[in-house]
């Protein structure tokens, strides 16, 4: 079994992680101008596995994955990447990205209970606790004043993005509790082809006809998104994950959230209502 990284360096990794993925947010949104969800969604996967290949062939590391790290391939590419990339891209048609950011990052209400469950990590009152602050800023996300129930488009847009973050939630847990063999950079380009092997039949059955508007934004937002936000950030994440204990992992990606919704607000001048402060800060403060 590889060595991880030490606590320090997991948190200066995640920090970068957190900058990153947060200013996607927006970056994502201005990209469905130019691109499909899913044909997004596949693009910006294929160019990260592309992008881990080319290094790793350098590197003369590039190697069919050990049959022991079969079940993390996939959960990683199967939830994390190929099932969370569809449904989060789907959801930002319809739902404002500083919101999506908060909603797909609800991943701690959901990993306390399962790192109980699967990992044996111990519930205390203090936990407890922070779940009901979280619930609390999830319900006033959702309170009338807030979502409007009647457009069901938008109503399938959030539920989306929760769904997207129970599955991100366990597949940190697997994560945490997998016995690795190689690393992780040996495994995300597998980890990424997988995801778009779920990508691409989805994208052809959902949209077979896609409006791909060539040019410049596009290649900006795919330079972006492929080499960056994919294969670096997805890797991160994954060797964070591995060396640091589920529940903090996901506590420290409520970074991400904070860093989209103010990036959504400078970019596109989303409003910072009273609901979105409120129910992150309730999020957050769990």
């Amino acid at each position: 079994m590889t060595n991880t990284l030490g606590s320090g360096r997991a948190v200066l990794l995640l920090g970068l992680v957190i900058l990153l993925w947060g200013v996607n947010w927006p970056i994502m949104k201005e990209g469905l101008h130019y691109l499909p969800p899913l044909w997004f969604a596949f693009a910006r996967v294929v160019l990260g596995a592309l992008t881990l290949a080319a290094l790793l062939s350098v590197r003369g590391n590039l190697r069919r994955p050990p049959r022991a790290d079969l079940p993390v391939l996939l959960s990683v590419g199967l939830l994390q990447i190929g099932a969370f990339l569809a449904l989060t891209h789907i959801a930002l048609l319809y739902v404002e990205a500083g919101r999506s950011a908060i909603l797909a990052y609800t991943t701690p209400l959901w990993v306390v209970p399962l790192a109980a469950l699967m990992l044996g990590e111990r519930i205390g009152p203090a936990r407890l606790a922070a779940m009901a602050c979280g619930l609390a800023g999830l319900a006033v996300l959702f309170n009338p004043l807030a979502v409007d129930y009647g457009d069901r488009a938008a109503l399938i847009g959030n539920g989306m993005l929760i769904a997207s973050a129970v599955l991100w939630a366990l597949t940190i847990v697997h994560v945490r509790g997998h016995r690795w063999q190689a690393t992780p950079l040996d495994l995300m380009p597998w980890q990424l082809l997988l995801g778009a092997g779920v990508l691409l039949p989805l994208a052809l059955i959902i949209e077979p006809h896609p409006d791909i508007k060539w040019g410049w934004p596009l290649a900006v937002v795919l330079a972006y998104n492929g080499p960056l936000a994919t294969a670096f950030c997805f890797w991160a994440f994954v060797t964070v994950n591995r060396s640091l204990q589920a529940t903090t992992t996901s506590l420290g990606s409520l970074g991400v959230p904070v860093v989209g919704m103010l990036a959504a607000a400078i970019a596109l001048g989303e409003p910072l209502t009273a609901a979105k402060l409120l129910g992150l800060g309730l999020i957050l403060a769990g």
